[in-house]
């Protein structure tokens, strides 16, 4: 079996490691226009530095309404692409691959003045309360995705991940807990994300991968479960997914019963082995020996490290001499481990 520190391939996507930066958001965008900064530029390129093969750039929305705040990331115009590109190019030129995760918060859009959703039901009293999108602007949605998606190729992503997860619109369409509409996107409840991932492969190259993050279970009573996540899994696979990153939760404000290391690594292998997919684990696997024997053990094929990598810019390079390997930060480092004088 492969290990952390093994090459991965997958249709163009050749990774150096297994090591995955997550999507985390900064909250960052000064001017509240969704164009990152040199904040992201930072963040992002000192993790290509540290030696990360794939960086997966934060929830990046298709709408200003789409953000979870006015300072989130946003991709809904052609003027965020050389921003975005300015970043990505830096990366790739430490040898990392770079995805993005395009989204919405549907009714988690917290500075929206009327979110929108799947149904009109309120996340909580803390959210404004969303309106239903109607049949027909579920469609115009779709088209907003697939120009986002538009955008990410022409800025020179790897890869592109959809955001299914932690209670955003799509998973507010997949979730029998806040769909509950009675027109074809009610009655079909994966229909929305089968569509978005149809308008992704429309104009996304044949040999770029598209990742899917899926929260795998929710946690709550009505909610849905691992078997119906496999079922889901299936679906948006034949749609055209060739990756499930797989987490946990978001449509309900209760969580796990116990979140301790690798607590979702079993969710990630359950998907991996029914759906007969390549899965990213992500959830408390900053401890190098986990995330490389969760590897070794078939649970999933990629490693994502969140708040460890928030902590260090070079998780990737400690891990890999943790485990044996060779550092993977630049030659102009070399001293740093009496590689040269």
């Amino acid at each position: 079996m492969p290990n952390l520190l093994d090459t991965f391939e997958l249709k163009d996507l050749k990774l150096k490691n297994r090591i995955v930066m997550p999507p985390m958001c900064q909250y960052s965008v000064e001017a509240k226009d969704g164009i990152p900064n040199d904040w992201h530029y930072t963040h992002y390129t000192s993790r290509a530095v540290g030696g990360t093969g794939l960086i997966i750039i934060e929830m990046t929305d298709v709408e200003p309404d789409g953000r979870i705040t006015d300072y989130d990331l946003g991709i809904w115009s052609d003027e965020h692409v050389p921003a975005f590109k300015r970043i990505i190019e830096s990366c790739q030129s430490y040898g990392a691959k770079v995805g993005i995760q395009i989204a919405h918060a549907g009714r988690k859009a917290e500075d929206a003045e009327v979110p929108v959703s799947s149904s009109a039901l309120q996340f909580s009293d803390r959210y404004n309360q969303p309106r239903e999108l109607t049949t027909e602007e579920v469609k115009e949605m779709v088209g907003k995705f697939e120009s986002a998606f538009a955008r990410a190729v022409a800025a020179g992503v790897d890869t592109i991940e959809i955001h299914g997860a932690h209670g955003y619109l799509i998973q507010q369409f997949q979730s029998p807990l806040t769909n509950k509409r009675t027109d074809q996107y009610g009655e079909d409840l994966a229909l929305f994300g089968v569509e978005v991932i149809q308008a992704a492969r429309r104009v996304m190259p044949e040999s770029m991968p598209l990742i899917l993050r899926l929260s795998a279970v929710e946690y709550a009573e009505g909610g849905y479960n691992i078997e119906d996540s496999v079922k889901l899994a299936q679906r948006y696979k034949e749609a055209g997914v060739d990756i499930i990153h797989v987490s946990s939760g978001g449509e309900s404000t209760s969580g796990p019963a116990s979140a301790g290391p690798g607590y979702q690594l079993d969710l990630a292998h359950a998907i991996r082995r029914d759906v007969q997919i390549p899965t990213i684990a992500v959830g408390r696997l900053e401890d190098p020996e986990l995330a490389d024997q969760a590897i070794r053990d078939g649970k999933a094929d990629l490693a994502a490290i969140g708040r460890g990598m928030l902590r260090s810019p070079y998780w990737a390079n400690e891990a890999s001499i943790q485990l044996g390997g060779e550092p993977l930060t630049p030659k102009q480092y070399e001293r740093g481990y009496g590689l040269r004088k």
